[in-house]
């Protein structure tokens, strides 16, 4: 399937935003602009959330609270896993595996919940500790139950993509989280067309095969939402 294919059901708008990384300024900034264009929308309206809500940006925290507590009424929320979330979600099982988040990010989602960032190895449990205090029931509820991929129409929402010629069904959680170069590169027909974040593009990518909407919000300001509905395509941005 070709982009200029893929269309959505009638009566449905779909709003997918890509990474946030901790700017709840700029979610705030996108969500009034959203709520400005709500008033044109059909019956149904869902906002897909790509994934990466946490680490870099200065307010990880807020991020999850506005996403567990939506101000949009009758508006269905979905929020996708990323890969900086199941990296916080493995610290939070076992903390000594916890180098690569920690030096992608972690250390501002611990500031965000005013918790210490460790200064050596010995400190990584008591930190785990202070975290799992720290987060509210409802973050951790949230943090648990997000999923890899969801579908509407002729549209795939997943955070970093797909393994290409391999069926959906197959796809691994790891997959979908990280992939980068091998699913970027092709240009295989995936069967539908694959909106994506995790991998920081200039200007949103519009391939054959897929969308990127990662514009690097936490460092570039701008925080990307492309708007679905029928065979159309539109972005709103901060």
């Amino acid at each position: 399937m070709l982009i200029e294919e893929a269309r959505l059901p009638p009566g449905l708008r779909v709003y997918a935003i890509g990474d946030i990384h901790g700017r709840a300024d700029l979610l705030d900034r996108l969500h009034d602009k959203i709520e400005a264009d709500l008033p044109t929308a059909p019956a149904k309206t869902v906002i897909v959330y790509l994934g990466d809500y946490v680490d870099r940006g200065p307010d990880s925290h807020g991020v999850i609270e506005r996403l567990t507590r939506s101000r949009f009424a009758g508006v269905e929320i979905v929020a996708l896993l990323g890969n900086h979330e199941d990296m916080l979600l493995q610290f939070l099982d076992a903390p000594y595996g916890a180098s690569l988040w920690l030096s992608n990010g972690g250390d501002a989602t611990l500031n965000s919940y005013k918790v210490k960032v460790p200064a050596s190895f010995d400190e990584l449990l008591l930190t785990q500790r202070a975290l799992l205090g720290a987060l509210p029931r409802h973050h951790k509820q949230f943090l648990g139950s997000l999923p890899e991929q969801v579908q509407y129409g002729d549209y795939l929402f997943v955070h970093a993509g797909i393994k290409p010629g391999l069926p959906l069904d197959r796809q691994s959680r790891e997959q979908m989280i990280w992939i980068r170069d091998v699913f970027l590169d092709s240009e295989t027909d995936h069967g539908l067309i694959v909106v994506h974040g995790h991998t920081i593009v200039h200007e949103v990518e519009w391939r054959p095969n897929r969308i990127g909407v990662d514009t690097g919000a936490y460092t570039t300001g701008r925080l990307t939402a492309l708007v679905l509905e029928g065979g159309g395509r539109r972005l709103l941005q901060t």
